[in-house]
């Protein structure tokens, strides 16, 4: 069944342009809820003796935490909505691939460069205010850190024409074929050769490339109903497993201390991951069509969808600076500010996100054009219009990045 004919993908009261797959935009929605809830609650700052902001993991004291990270880390699932995206996106503009490419990057690099600026003018006065260096350098390193989704995500949508070629002609999985051996080849070399240069980039270009590759097919109308789907989810889940039995570390994301990480450099276990839930999403497809149907689901998604890319650019440093502010209280409030040893502190950091979220939702909407609100009901997508141009992150013309 082709995504335009699913029930539930055209909902009037969701406000979603005519043309959208809003069951991608709800796979778009989890991912960008993954990344930020996964921050969130795996990142510890701790208030030393000495007054400076330490960073820390619950799972380093809590191991057994690590299949939760299974389902928050959603970066292939990410870059699988991306590809669709751009695969369609490419598809329906008329004014060449050249400057549907300009289009994309501006709308990618202008909110980066705000961010950036407005960063640096935070940063500027913590210095005059005297905050320790150890304190400024885990924050900057926190705040800029998400940033490199924009190396692979840049050149796989530069590559999107000749993928989408390349995927028409041999097919998802035989394009998805070499990436898989490049990733393989850097994890053995991280063994044998730790020091080996060129590693990171090989691995964060090709390891996203697979989901990529996937996301090109689904939107060439390949990859539809439940065989595929379920093929894709059992070869990543078996893939996990084994992967696990031959020493991979548990944690789909980097714990303090370990000497191996899945995500720094991305592993096979990223891989196999990003390919599990690509498989389990496209089966929840048409439960996620039934569920969209529903005015609230549809509304969450759109708002999500909406201002994407200001969530994920802000979400660290709305976590930096809440917890900095309450330093200054003196006070190392359970959850915020003390050390990540127990089931005690997790529950605690829960409690805290309802925060993160407001302040973030704050911020995201100060930074809307002034115009955004007084938009009315949306027009029919023409082809090749902002519309039905969605970028890697998922975001519409009225975010500024599309």
């Amino acid at each position: 069944m082709s995504a335009r004919s699913e029930p539930g993908l055209r909902a009037p009261q969701s406000r979603t342009p005519v043309g959208r797959d809003r069951v991608v935009d709800a796979m778009r929605a989890y991912a960008i809820g993954g990344v930020v809830l996964g921050h969130w609650l795996v990142t510890a700052l701790v208030l030393a003796p000495d007054g400076v902001l330490r960073t820390a993991s619950p799972l380093a004291a809590m191991p057994d935490l690590a299949p939760a990270t299974w389902l928050l880390q959603t970066l292939g699932l990410f870059f699988f909505t991306a590809g669709y995206a751009a695969t369609r996106s490419l598809a329906s503009y008329p004014h060449g691939v050249g400057r549907w490419l300009a289009r994309r990057l501006g709308r990618l690099l202008r909110p980066t460069l705000a961010l950036l600026g407005v960063g640096s003018g935070v940063l500027l006065a913590a210095i005059v205010l005297g905050t320790p260096d150890g304190t400024l350098a885990v924050a900057i390193t926190l705040a800029v850190s998400p940033l490199w989704f924009l190396l692979p995500l840049l050149a796989l949508s530069a590559l999107t024409a000749p993928l989408r070629a390349a995927v028409r002609r041999w097919g998802p999985l035989r394009c998805a074929a070499p990436a898989v051996a490049v990733v393989a080849a850097a994890d053995l070399a991280a063994r044998v050769l730790p020091a080996a240069p060129g590693r990171l980039p090989a691995s964060l270009l090709a390891a996203w490339a697979v989901p990529w590759l996937l996301g090109v097919a689904h939107a060439d109308g390949r990859l539809t109903g439940p065989r595929p789907a379920a093929g894709l989810a059992a070869a990543g889940g078996v893939a996990l497993v084994g992967l696990v039995a031959l020493g991979y570390p548990a944690s789909a994301v980097g714990v303090p201390g370990a000497g191996l990480s899945n995500l720094h450099p991305p592993s096979l276990f990223a891989v196999a991951l990003g390919v599990g839930q690509v498989g389990v999403a496209l089966l929840a497809r048409p439960a996620l069509a039934r569920l969209l149907d529903r005015h609230r689901p549809a509304r969450t998604v759109t708002a999500i969808n909406r201002e994407a890319m200001g969530v994920y650019l802000w979400h660290q440093p709305v976590l930096i600076g809440v917890t900095a502010l309450t330093a200054h209280l003196g006070h190392a409030l359970p959850g915020l500010l003390t050390p990540p040893t127990g089931p005690g502190w997790v529950a605690a950091r829960v409690c805290w996100l309802p925060l993160f979220a407001l302040v973030l939702a704050v911020l995201v909407a100060a930074r809307r054009r002034p115009s955004g609100d007084r938009r009315g009901p949306v027009a029919p997508a023409r082809r090749g219009s902002p519309a039905d141009e969605t970028a890697g992150v998922g975001t519409t013309e009225r975010a500024g990045a599309g």
